[in-house]
């Protein structure tokens, strides 16, 4: 989960460091390997929350929306890894502002998953 939350980090470090070429390097660095230990955690839960879905029968609105929301942040964890293989190539970044704001949006989308699950509104 945390990767969900500090690739986006890594990118707005990124694109405020420019003219920097060792710490360019070494966010990229950074950033390669949390977007593969991410991607191996997504996984992982993917299959495990497979498994508890089909084993318990939890069903209900509130699951459907919780998915859609996890779907969403797997979306959002896919464009930052794709920024970020940008960037390696050459590729310029949104500005920093623009990023910082897409560095929250996994916050909106886990406190409403949150909710979701504690309260099971439908």
């Amino acid at each position: 989960m945390a990767t969900v939350f500090y690739l986006p980090r890594i990118l707005v470090n990124l694109a405020e460091t420019t003219g920097q070429a060792d710490v360019q390097a070494r966010l990229q660095l950074m950033g390669r390997r949390l977007y593969g230990f991410g991607h191996t955690m997504f996984g992982i839960a993917v299959i495990l929350g497979g498994v508890l879905w089909f084993h318990f029968g939890i069903s209900g609105g509130w699951l459907h929306a919780k998915l859609t929301l996890v779907a969403l942040m797997l979306a959002h964890y896919i464009v930052a890894g794709r920024w970020l293989k940008g960037v390696a190539k050459g590729k310029s970044l949104p500005s920093p502002t623009a990023l910082r704001w897409f560095n929250e949006l996994p916050l909106f989308a886990l406190i409403a998953v949150v909710w979701l699950v504690l309260a099971k509104p439908f």
